[in-house]
């Protein structure tokens, strides 16, 4: 391996060495990073999520004002389905680097801050370095609301470091999250006293598959402008470890729907509403910002296309830029691909990671006056 190569794979393997599934806290990592940037400025904004786990987001800033942010998060989603040591952070002899988070985007965050660390000191720097993006986007909200660090420099664009093959991403989808419960009574299931919250959530279950239908084949509710065209609207059911003799007191269904800038959520929203009254069900909401898009000819955009000589495009999954971009336009931007996140065959390849170093670099330097 080259010295970037060898920089690189060992800032991401002690990244993913450390826990930060979503629903732990990052502290660790926060700190690890935070060990990595001697001469930056430093603002920890601290927070407790709904399940009471601490968490930190970071901006550092280094050089005068303005200029361009790298982005990443710290956070990974859950161990489902590992066989191997989720945390080995192991090189195999083709130069990939596995584990959770290698690729999703624990290499990116390494890669960032030694573009940041390299750049010239008369360069103006900026790390926004979120956590829960997998879940709720709150660091990277807490950073647009509540950063003064952030809002002081006068940002000219983000990059967000998501893995995008060194392709530019100048738009992509946001969620709503729905959450509908169910109650009923807990019981033995063979003396008929008890009430099986399922049957009262299956009716609103039913109008939910019809909404997914329709969002699949009503040309309104679609923009071709992303692939596929049609909005996700991906279905988890959970009876909270219920066993099968037992008659399920609690019944909960999750809903994540997608749109673009160009689709108006209100009729999906409004028909979800009315299904979960008609079933007498209780619903909640979750909603991250905007659905953030910029145009071909945007500056920022320009700037991406120019350094990177690929044509910029959309992508229908969601990332921090829809919070971040209070703060100033955002284009997603990252070494390795999507193939393998959220997989238990998660792996980033080392070189990728590498290349992208020099390029965040040039970005740096763009933002230089």
């Amino acid at each position: 391996m080259t010295e970037l190569e060898t920089a690189v794979a060992r800032l991401t393997a002690d990244l993913v060495r450390i826990d930060s599934r979503s629903f732990v806290s990052n502290l660790p990592v926060a700190e690890r990073i935070e060990a990595e940037l001697a001469g930056f400025e430093i603002e920890r904004l601290d927070y407790t999520d709904a399940r009471g786990v601490k968490k930190r987001a970071l901006v550092a800033h280094r050089g005068p004002p303005g200029g361009y942010a790298l982005s990443g998060h710290m956070d990974t989603v859950p161990d489902t389905g590992w066989q191997d040591d989720p945390f080995s952070a192991r090189i195999d002899e083709q130069g990939f680097l596995h584990g959770l988070g290698s690729a999703d985007m624990k290499g990116q965050v390494a890669a960032a801050i030694l573009a940041a660390k390299a750049a010239d000191k008369d360069t103006p720097v900026t790390l926004l370095l979120t956590t829960d993006e997998e879940t709720t986007k709150q660091g990277a909200r807490l950073i647009a609301q509540s950063s003064t660090l952030a809002r002081s420099l006068g940002l000219l664009g983000i990059i967000v470091a998501e893995p995008t093959r060194l392709a530019p991403v100048r738009g992509h989808r946001s969620h709503i999250n729905f959450t509908a419960e169910a109650e009923g009574v807990q019981a033995h299931s063979a003396l008929g006293t008890g009430v099986n919250a399922n049957w009262q959530l299956i009716p609103f279950l039913a109008e939910m598959r019809s909404l997914h239908e329709r969002l699949r084949s009503d040309p309104a509710l679609q923009d071709p402008a992303y692939d596929p065209p049609f909005s996700d609207f991906n279905l988890i059911l959970d009876n909270h470890g219920t066993a099968l003799n037992v008659t399920v007191a609690r019944a909960t269904a999750g809903i994540k729907y997608r749109y673009s800038r160009s689709i108006d959520p209100t009729p999906v929203v409004e028909a979800v509403r009315a299904a979960a009254a008609r079933a007498g069900i209780r619903l909640t909401e979750q909603r991250e910002g905007p659905p953030p898009e910029l145009p071909e000819d945007h500056p920022l955009i320009q700037l991406a296309v120019q350094h990177t000589n690929q044509r910029a495009r959309t992508v229908p999954y969601g990332t921090d830029a829809c919070e971040l971009q209070a703060i100033a336009p955002c284009v997603v931007l990252g070494p390795e691909s999507s193939d393998t996140i959220h997989t238990p065959q998660e792996r980033a390849r080392i070189a990728d990671l590498a290349a992208a170093v020099p390029l965040f670099g040039r970005l740096l330097a763009a933002g230089r006056t």
